[in-house]
């Protein structure tokens, strides 16, 4: 008996672990899920919020296919070093090089934007923002994850500069 409750509690440990599975396709070409499970889940319930009642979060859109066609950003030109494993360290550039295509995370009560926070003459920031909305009392998240394909304008095209990406969770 004393080893059926140690394997049980092994399965329940093994279970409580965290998933992912990556690929390399284009956004909108397919998708990737990233399921959370376990103790790094956001909480479904809300602490003290007063009178106030959480909003519902807006709907989650994807970024529209780039004009003129999609070019892959070499992947020695993405600096994606300090983005948590989850996301992916690639970007596209439209035809005209202005429009930079980058890939969010949202999914649940999380919702995914992108934000050009500096550009210079050798380097372009981007950072992806995982924005979460706290569910109405009494109603649960799914924890569930999926790629969002996000579109940003540059002030220039991109050419050969360097393109950090970078992450940042927010709560509405």
């Amino acid at each position: 008996m004393r080893n059926v409750k140690v394997a049980v509690a092994f399965a329940l440990l093994a279970l409580a672990g965290c998933s992912t599975t990556t690929d390399s396709a284009p956004p909108g070409e397919s998708s990737t899920a990233v399921t959370t499970t376990g103790s790094s889940a956001a909480p479904t319930t809300l602490s003290s919020l007063g009178d106030a009642q959480p909003t519902a979060p807006p709907p989650q859109t994807s970024a529209a296919p780039l004009a003129g066609g999609s070019t892959e950003v070499s992947a020695a030109q993405v600096d994606g070093g300090t983005l948590p494993d989850h996301y992916k360290r690639q970007a596209w550039t439209s035809a005209d090089g202005r429009t930079i295509q980058v890939v969010g995370i949202a999914g649940g009560c999380r919702r995914a934007s992108a934000e050009v926070t500096a550009q210079s003459g050798d380097q372009v920031s981007i950072t992806l923002v995982t924005t979460y909305y706290p569910p109405p009392t009494g109603v649960q998240c799914t924890q569930e994850l999926r790629d969002v394909p996000l579109n940003v304008t540059l002030d220039a095209p991109l050419g050969s500069r360097r393109l950090v990406l970078e992450a940042r969770q927010d709560r509405a």
